[in-house]
């Protein structure tokens, strides 16, 4: 980074962090509001800091840096469903679920179960969620610090992922701890606005790069996903070679038996999450809690429904051509979570004759060493391996010390969930298959069961952090500036969550169980230490997440593990909405069944694709709520009654606009589906 970068990205954060705290200031200090103000903002926010807050909360390093991975793997465009339907789920939220939620007056999420059901039902929802929470909020951390961690190795320093996640976490703890949820929508305001034009600078300037490309990868194929490196015609233009090379890649409606996001999942599954999180989230619905009025909460919820139909093209395309354009940078990366697994596959495979070890491999070794054969080279301190600057992906740098404590379990299987694999890595692969089957063989005779290590052929959660640090132009503040704004993204997420956290803790478990009678000063001094207490989590848990083992998307962490919650809560609040005799046990059922069938279902039959089991589990929650309302009905239905002054009369041209964004979004599903293709 330049010095001009240097100050633009410490004048964006300084001013990120000032204007949340000075927007806030003086809030909960008043003994009769406070609570209100800190967990709500005093729900006096505007429709355009709603709508920025919704989409600077959301858009995160999950999707800079695990969309953006995503969509440089075989998923491409296809990932852009994230987006495309929540669009329409968010129209759909403003207009059937907002008007009863803040006609309630309710704080958080869990609360309106109690409101509809029973305590019991609130306390499972708080509880789970809190445990859903601690996970997020160290999977955000960790994707911003890895971000971070690959932008400093290319200017030639190493900066761990606990110091990355720490400085991460402080700045974010910093002004949700002071302010509240008036502090977190002002900064979102800015960092809002960063993101989307931050997302658009990468993409022009991949554009560019690609323009001046003389070769590129290229997936041939999605279902296989197998990858060519192609020299690109002369004098082509950038959009030219764009579709050229990613033309299979454009393709919104992948085959049924895809692993990540089949074509199934579309017509169900998909739509799970997308209404739980953006209409039952506590860290999102609370922007919309806060809201000055029903209008105002509307008119900001479709504001932030017409952003999310541009994301995709300032996250995802990237990201499509961050792997045309550094695959070999992507394979690189992933020596850092291949060593310790080829180390186990060589102990457990003494005979290969693909992966060997060796002591002070020298750099022109390293250069020269060919490709299909892996070298673990050995050295005798951190500092030795440092120092080698030569990178190739078939030589895995290690300490002699780690690789001699390196133990594999007995009847261990080596596979990758990585489609290129295959084709990257042939002769490797065709080994694996062999050595797996025999390992198979002998489990099943000695009736024991087997343990999985995972390789990876690339690290595609680093498209981001590539197109960052080789395509934006140095010494015009414009490095500085995206990074800010991705920093940003990391921040108002964690902060967004921090808030809720806190939030559900202090409402739905200490001021119900612990002191009901409790002073607003004590339950806003609570949250504060809420938030302290929930980034050390988040900073502890960040640097766990790397390894390829628990999966190789952090964005596929963090879809999959809100399954155990998301089909449950969201049968049980529609359910609760739509059928008013439905009785209190019934809430309670249903989101003890999600939560252990979706498990069992995990555990029980693993190839079932988690957007496919979220689908079976909220269609099995729905079936039994159904039994037992009619087989124990409430006596007289419940009538929703109004607990709030705030004004509930619903935005007409927000409707109007709403409609508008759910046709828009058709289209573009129509644009990049087969048929359009071919048009």
């Amino acid at each position: 980074m330049s010095a001009i970068d240097i100050v633009v990205f410490v004048a964006f954060v300084a001013t990120v962090i000032g204007v949340g705290l000075y927007k806030s200031r003086g809030e909960a200090t008043h003994s009769e509001h406070g609570a209100s103000d800190y967990f709500l903002a005093g729900r006096g926010l505007s429709w355009w800091l709603i709508g920025f807050s919704l989409i600077a909360a959301n858009i995160s390093t999950e999707q800079f840096v695990g969309m953006s991975g995503q969509a440089a793997n075989w998923l491409g465009i296809a990932i852009a469903s994230y987006e495309w339907m929540a669009a329409i789920t968010l129209v759909v939220v403003a207009f059937v679920f907002l008007p009863t939620f803040l006609k309630s007056g309710i704080y958080t999420m869990p609360e309106f179960l109690e409101y509809r059901y029973n305590g019991t039902a609130r306390n499972i929802m708080a509880i789970a969620t809190l445990f859903i929470y601690m996970l997020l909020l160290g999977s955000v951390t960790y994707s911003g610090a890895l971000t971070i961690r690959t932008l400093a190795a290319q200017m030639g320093y190493s900066v761990p992922l606990a110091m990355s996640s720490l400085v991460i976490g402080i700045i974010a703890m910093c002004y949700v701890a002071a302010g509240g949820l008036k502090a977190c929508t002002w900064a979102d305001l800015i960092q809002g606005s960063a993101l989307i034009l931050g997302g658009a600078v990468i993409m022009i300037y991949s554009f560019l790069k690609l323009g001046q490309a003389d070769e590129a990868a290229r997936i041939v194929d999605v279902t296989t996903g197998a990858v060519a490196i192609e020299a690109l015609k002369p004098g082509a233009g950038a959009v030219e070679r764009f579709w050229e090379l990613n033309r299979v890649r454009m393709n919104m409606f992948l085959p049924k038996t895809d692993p990540v996001l089949p074509c199934t999942a579309l017509i169900l599954g998909l739509w799970i999450p997308n209404f739980y999180y953006w209409g039952l989230n506590q860290y999102i619905t609370q922007r919309t809690l806060g809201s000055s009025s029903l209008s105002q909460g509307q008119r900001g919820i479709v504001f932030a429904a017409f952003l999310k139909l541009l994301i995709p093209f300032v996250i995802v395309i990237p990201g499509i051509i961050a792997f045309n354009l550094f695959a070999g940078n992507m394979q690189e990366e992933s020596v850092k979570d291949n060593a310790a697994v080829f180390a186990k596959y060589l102990k457990a495979h003494a005979g290969t004759q693909l992966v060997i070890a060796r002591e002070n491999v020298t750099e022109d070794e390293i250069a020269a060493w060919p490709s299909g054969k892996f070298v673990i080279a050995l050295y005798g301190d951190e500092a030795a391996v440092k120092a080698v600057k030569v990178r190739n992906p078939f030589v895995l740098p290690m300490l002699k010390a780690d690789f001699d404590k390196v133990s594999v379990k007995p009847h261990t299987l080596f596979k990758s969930e990585d489609k290129a694999w295959t084709s990257v890595m042939p002769a490797l692969a065709a080994e694996l298959e062999t050595f797996n089957a025999g390992v198979e063989q002998a489990a099943k005779a000695a009736g024991v069961k087997t343990s999985t290590e995972k390789f990876i052929a690339y690290k595609y959660d680093t498209a981001m952090a590539q197109l960052l640090g080789k395509v934006l132009p140095n010494g015009v503040g414009l490095v500085g500036f995206v990074l800010a704004a991705l920093l940003g993204a990391v921040v108002s997420s964690l902060a967004a969550m921090l808030n809720a956290a806190s939030t559900i803790f202090t409402m739905d478990i200490y001021k119900k169980y612990v002191s009901p009678d409790a002073a607003q000063k004590t339950v806003v001094f609570l949250g504060r230490v809420c938030v302290v207490v929930f980034t050390g989590v988040a900073v502890a848990l960040a640097p766990q997440l790397g390894n390829p083992k628990i999966s190789n998307s952090i964005f596929t962490i963090i879809q999959e593990s809100q399954g155990f919650i998301s089909p449950g809560i969201l049968a049980v609040f529609v359910f609760g909405l739509v059928v008013r005799r439905a009785p209190g046990i019934s809430g309670v059922v249903g989101l003890l069944c999600s939560i252990f069938g979706y498990g069992l279902l995990k555990v029980a039959v693993p190839s079932i694709q988690f957007l496919n089991r979220m689908a079976i589990c909220f269609v099995a929650c729905l079936a039994v709520m159904t039994l037992i309302t009619l087989a124990k009905p409430l006596a007289q239905p419940i009538v929703f009654q109004q607990k709030t002054t705030l004004e509930l009369k619903t935005s007409r041209g927000a409707l109007y606009v709403g409609i508008g964004v759910v046709v828009i979004t058709l289209v573009l599903y129509v644009l990049f589906s087969p048929i359009g293709l071919a048009g």
